[in-house]
């Protein structure tokens, strides 16, 4: 049914439930696994004034590192639990891109069966005026999502 579950993660603790169910949920089935995890672009938010700094090598480089950072720490603490039960998974940061995108574009790149997902729950005007990656992902999916609360 499930062959190869893509599991994504942000490295927050609510992501890590998600880890924990696609995992467990992969193992049953003998599926393969690929954990990813996104890292956004460089924000720049205003034009004109100052934008030279924002924009300046040492400013874009000293996020991009921490964003790599991010990203290794979230897909080792994948990675451990993994380990933990046996299953061999291949770890995939995608760097500079909407999150939504990427996951979707991985699925279909990878040829992936489900994708599973935690969702961060957010309620009312917190979500309209934030988003939500898994309701992205949700309506253009070309594959089944499991969201994990």
């Amino acid at each position: 049914m499930y062959s190869h579950v893509l599991i994504s993660t942000d490295g927050s603790e609510v992501a890590q439930k998600g880890v924990e169910q696609g995992l467990s949920l992969a193992k049953a089935l003998g599926a393969k696994v690929t954990l990813i995890t996104v890292t956004e672009r460089f924000p720049v938010y205003a034009r004109g004034v100052g934008l030279e700094y924002a924009m300046s090598q040492p400013m874009t480089a000293e996020y991009a590192t921490g964003q790599k950072e991010a990203a290794n720490a979230a897909l080792a603490a994948a990675k451990q639990l993994a380990d933990r039960l046996g299953i061999s998974t291949e770890d995939l940061h995608v760097p500079d891109a909407h999150p939504a995108d990427a996951i979707i574009e991985a699925a279909r790149s990878r040829n992936c069966s489900l994708i599973v997902m935690a969702s961060h729950g957010r309620r009312g005007l917190g979500r309209l005026l934030l988003g939500s990656t898994t309701s992205e992902v949700l309506a253009e999916s070309p594959v089944p999502v499991l969201v994990v609360r």
